[in-house]
């Protein structure tokens, strides 16, 4: 038991510390929680009651009925995603569990780990962006003309949008210029005496600025039921997509206003490619968008071959005639089962490998194109309904896929009957079982 109450908050402030890195990162409110509270059952910190909301995380501890509780509250800032943050994090809390690390030595790493930058050069990550919208470009069935535009675009987006970051303008700014200067692109491409899909270098860049949006941790926090977390990060991806709705429009407008003839332009189409090459313009754009979130460089190749293996799967399962929703998920259940061997043996978190992988497979455009009809009205009111229940039916099944599919892959051995009373259930990230102080490192092997 911690008995000083320096210690105490000490312990508190470091486990609201993991916390809002993991949370921060992606990771579902069920996984933070549980990480937090494996931290402080280690440490010696019985019972703590922890709260885990969208933007803030509250941990409070009170020794007894007598006692005036101990409450600290973190709020939780917005930040890039950083999956090479979230490795160090993860190893960091393994290595605690392991008692390879003490409290005031655990303190001191995480202060090192969130005030080091990134492992890589912000102008490689714009040239990433570029990379991962080629190869959109390419699994939506276009040819090497509309991947070079919508790479360029891209990258102009990607700067675009840094700048605006710098001075604090909302992420709903920042998906309006997004959309604004893909349509733009896509005006000027149409403007040259040049043959080309307009519609799909638009929807390449609709792709990569849905991409980043927490699809996954919100169906993740609805199955594990953080209700209210789960609403609003679904709150979010709505209002970023709304953004780029209005982005496209205005392009759409300033394109008219200078006269360019656009012809059919339909933001969303997406006319597929041949098999071999729809999969290998996903894997790339996985690994892409990896890199993009500075995930380790040693997992790039093994979450390309796992997108892959699941766009395969995918597609050829719905060309089978089982339909989009199952296809997806049984695209995903793939991703969960191999997501852990794979994390396992490249040292990184389930969740890198998992959100990486199944990007290619988001219903980012489904969701794009029900609110774009919902906000024309008229006829098309009954189609956007359509579209938004089966991108929700999607997401649904990919969220579920990937946690059977880590539910099958995790080792229970002898844990299986104290699992469920230990584990909040699937980890895609923190660790697997909560280590307790008097147990042999036999019994933490076994």
């Amino acid at each position: 038991m911690v008995d000083d109450p320096k210690e105490l908050n000490l312990t508190i402030d470091l486990c609201l510390r993991i916390g809002e890195v993991l949370l921060s990162s992606g990771a579902g409110a069920a996984d933070v929680t549980a990480t937090m509270l494996s931290v402080a059952h280690h440490l010696g910190l019985r019972h703590p009651e922890i709260d885990v909301t969208f933007t803030s995380l509250s941990m409070s501890h009170q020794a007894s009925p007598e006692d005036p509780p101990v409450l600290i509250i973190r709020n939780v800032k917005h930040r890039d995603i950083d999956y090479a943050d979230l490795t160090q994090v993860d190893h960091l809390v393994h290595e605690l569990l392991a008692d390879q690390l003490d409290l005031y030595l655990a303190r001191s790493r995480m202060a090192t780990i969130v005030s080091t930058g990134h492992p890589w050069p912000r102008w490689a990550v714009t040239l990433a962006w570029g990379l991962m919208c080629a190869s959109v470009a390419v699994f939506l069935g276009g040819d090497w003309l509309v991947a070079l535009i919508a790479s360029a675009a891209a990258m102009t987006i990607d700067r675009l949008q840094m700048v605006l970051a710098r001075r604090r303008l909302p992420t709903f700014y920042l998906q309006v210029a997004g959309g604004a200067v893909a349509t733009l692109f896509a005006a000027a491409l149409g403007a040259a005496p040049i043959a080309a899909d307009l519609s799909l270098v638009v929807t390449a860049n609709i792709v990569m600025l849905l991409a980043g949006i927490g699809f996954m941790g919100a169906i993740q926090d609805a199955l594990t039921g953080f209700y209210v977390t789960s609403g609003a990060r679904v709150i979010e991806a709505l209002l970023a997509t709304a953004g780029i709705i209005a982005g496209v429009s205005g392009g759409l407008s300033v394109a008219d206003v200078l006269g360019f003839n656009l012809g059919q332009l339909v933001p969303g189409r997406s006319l597929g490619n041949h098999l071999g090459i729809a999969v290998a313009g996903a894997a790339v754009s996985a690994a892409a968008f990896a890199f993009a979130c500075y995930a380790p460089g040693r997992a790039l190749v093994p979450i390309a071959l796992t997108s892959g293996v699941a766009t395969l799967l995918n597609l050829v399962v719905s060309d089978t005639g089982f339909g989009r929703t199952w296809a997806a998920a049984i695209g995903a259940f793939v991703i969960g089962v191999v997501a852990y061997g794979v994390a396992g043996r490249f040292r990184v978190p389930p969740l890198v490998v998992v959100v990486s992988s199944i990007v290619p497979l988001l219903p980012g455009l489904s969701i794009y194109r029900g609110l774009s009809l919902l906000a024309a009205g008229g006829s098309g009111t009954s189609q956007g309904i359509v579209a938004m229940m089966t991108a929700a039916s999607v997401a649904v099944a990919l969220a579920s896929g990937v946690i059977l599919g880590e539910y099958l892959a995790q080792p229970l051995k002898r844990e299986t009957r104290r699992l469920e009373g230990r584990l909040s259930g699937p980890r895609l990230v923190g660790p697997f079982r909560a280590s307790r102080r008097g147990e042999t490192r036999a019994d933490r092997i076994t």
